[in-house]
């Protein structure tokens, strides 16, 4: 074997053991017996579909041989018994559809619940976008949103679809290349004086003539794998530009954005139907071969045993299931040829989600030695916080710090020394640090992080304050007060209007209704990243005398970013973000 032959056979082992590996854990997951059960139904009922399709075989031969013979009482028969034969397809054929949607429903909803729970666990949603672009726009995962929610539905109804399929096609093989045998006979020539006689020649030459036509179908067809895996990439990237453009739609206004966001959309959708000409072009070279097989298949039976029909070896009946054998066998012969353009998208789809896992695991890799302990001295002790930025440069290192019941620290340095990667180290989010840290026991609980843009889910005004808590936790009397302590009064009537929050507030009235938030939660570490950027100096004073208070109460501390002289009132100590120097980090942590 060359090697060409042996890369390409180990290739194809390792695509099927990434795709044995996507389809396993559904079918020993909790769900194990149920799908079983389903599978084996479904497997049970293409077996009797095979059955039928034997019974309807002998059936032709009967019926056929009544119509030659001009036998009227066989004839009536035998309509009869075509009636049972087919009735009973029919209700196989219906259960058959019927289950098989419902196992491809039913590992979607599991593949889907399983997927969300890993790409929301461990943050690794936002993580997965982080090193998206550090290693460049086109790395993966790109889209995780479609792998979610369209590339599993593809995966399993293919994958269902595909494999009950081709175990039709090799029990029908099975079943009815025998028949076929014993019907086509011999075929007996004389080359150089000397006879040759091939039994079951029919059989043979469904093989010749349907190998044949895998093999060119397999070499016209083959570029649709690395076309179909570009299209769902392209089609997404246009969606989430769309998205984008909505979702910003106030700043794209205001800059006067739209021709500059027209352009982009016409590139990605130009990228859409460039890839999707290359698409069509390369089915139509397909379909010119795979029409032409299959109609020369209807007559190519005919042609090979119309030579005994006319010579009286057989009848009517026997010509007619001889040709409806071969379409059986010709049909199971010719599966890879009929579902190629199947199997190119169902391996674009699978080689998606197979990089999808793998982005995981390249996330797991990614995470450095961490480990934080109770603290019984009721402070937050950074022993030591080393961080890096996504590509592996050291950016900053805090290494003796401390921050105990009733601090107030603000955190000052240049843009991008790091300051709000702190914040994100110190909450366990950012995947490129080592933490050596000595937490309160209540940090995880009662700690709250406020960014410069909160984000607010939309629906009801009282679920956008209550965020991620559910609303019912808090009576309507905490709601309206907190909203009037961050200075919305005009919000206190409109606890249950459904909005786009995050839209429809003004940047301002976003920072103040996260401090809503936790005027209403009430944390005991509260971290606070320029949330008061969009606020005049009134509002932002008396926001940070409110804030100081309830930390107070409370008997915690707040840190602080900012960059406003004012805000430095409201704090006792500093840490200030110096250069590092050397080979070490960017940055280092001042305290006082």
């Amino acid at each position: 074997m060359t090697e060409p032959r042996i890369s390409k056979w180990r290739a194809f082992r390792e695509f099927a053991g990434k795709a044995w590996r996507l389809s396993a854990p559904y079918f020993h997951s909790e769900d194990k017996w149920k799908a079983r059960g389903l599978l084996l139904a479904i497997v049970l009922l293409n077996l009797g579909a095979v059955y039928m399709l034997v019974l309807i075989n002998e059936w032709n031969r009967v019926f056929y041989d009544a119509l030659q013979n001009k036998d009227a009482a066989v004839f009536w028969r035998e309509l009869g018994r075509f009636t049972y034969l087919a009735f009973g397809f029919i209700v196989i054929a219906v259960y058959r559809f019927y289950l098989t949607q419902l196992l491809e429903m039913r590992w979607r909803e599991w593949m889907t619940h399983h997927y969300l729970d890993r790409w929301l666990q461990r943050h690794r949603f936002y993580q997965m976008e982080l090193a998206r672009y550090a290693r460049g726009e086109a790395a993966p995962p790109d889209n995780p949103d479609q792998r979610i929610a369209e590339d599993i539905n593809l995966f399993t109804s293919y994958t269902v679809g595909l494999s009950m399929g081709l175990l039709n096609a090799v029990v029908t093989l099975l079943s009815f290349i025998g028949i076929l045998w014993t019907l086509s006979g011999s075929f007996g020539f004389t080359f150089q004086g000397q006879s040759y006689d091939i039994p079951g020649f029919m059989v043979w030459m469904a093989v010749i003539y349907c190998v044949a036509g895998s093999v060119i179908t397999h070499y016209i067809g083959r570029p649709q794998i690395a076309l179909n895996f570009q299209q769902q990439r392209f089609e997404a990237d246009f969606r989430h530009h769309l998205v984008r453009v909505r979702e910003y739609s106030e700043s794209i206004a205001l800059d006067k954005g739209e021709t500059v966001e027209r352009r982009q959309l016409g590139l990605r959708f130009g990228d859409v139907l460039r890839n999707y000409l290359q698409l069509i072009r390369a089915q139509k070279r397909l379909i010119w071969f795979s029409t032409g097989f299959g109609q020369a298949a209807v007559v190519f039976p005919f042609i090979v045993a119309a030579p005994r029909f006319f010579s009286g070896a057989i009848q009517l009946g026997e010509l007619m299931q001889i040709a409806s054998a071969f379409d059986r066998v010709q049909t199971a012969l010719s599966w890879f040829v009929e579902n190629y353009q199947q199997l190119a998208t169902w391996r674009a789809t699978t080689d998606r989600l197979t990089s999808f896992e793998e982005s995981f695991a390249a996330l797991q890799a990614d995470d450095q030695a961490t480990a934080s302990e109770t603290n019984a001295e009721d402070a937050i002790a950074l022993d030591g916080l080393d961080l890096a930025l996504p590509g592996g440069a050291a950016l900053l290192a805090v290494h003796g710090a401390r921050i105990a019941a009733g601090d107030s620290v603000l955190v000052q340095g240049p843009s991008g020394s790091g300051k709000s990667t702190l914040f994100r180290g110190l909450a366990g989010i950012w995947p490129w640090a080592k933490r050596r840290l000595r937490l309160p026991a209540d940090f995880s609980a009662r700690a709250m992080f406020l960014p410069q843009r909160p984000y607010f889910p939309n629906g009801r005004l009282r679920d956008a304050l209550a965020y991620p808590e559910p609303a019912e936790r808090y009576r309507d009397e905490e709601l309206q007060a907190a909203l009037r302590d961050a200075l919305l009064p005009d919000l206190v009537a409109r606890l249950d209007e459904h909005d786009a929050w995050g839209q429809k507030l003004s940047g301002g009235e976003q920072q103040r209704l996260a401090i809503a938030r936790a005027l209403l939660k009430q944390p005991r570490w509260l971290f606070v990243d320029e949330a008061t950027s969009a606020l005049d100096e009134a509002a932002e004073a008396t926001l940070y005398e409110r804030l100081q208070a309830l930390v107070k109460a409370q008997d915690g501390a707040i840190v602080s970013i900012a960059h406003r002289p004012g805000v430095a009132a409201y704090h006792a100590r500093r840490w200030v973000l110096e250069p590092g120097g050397g080979d070490g980090p960017r940055y280092r942590v001042a305290t006082g």
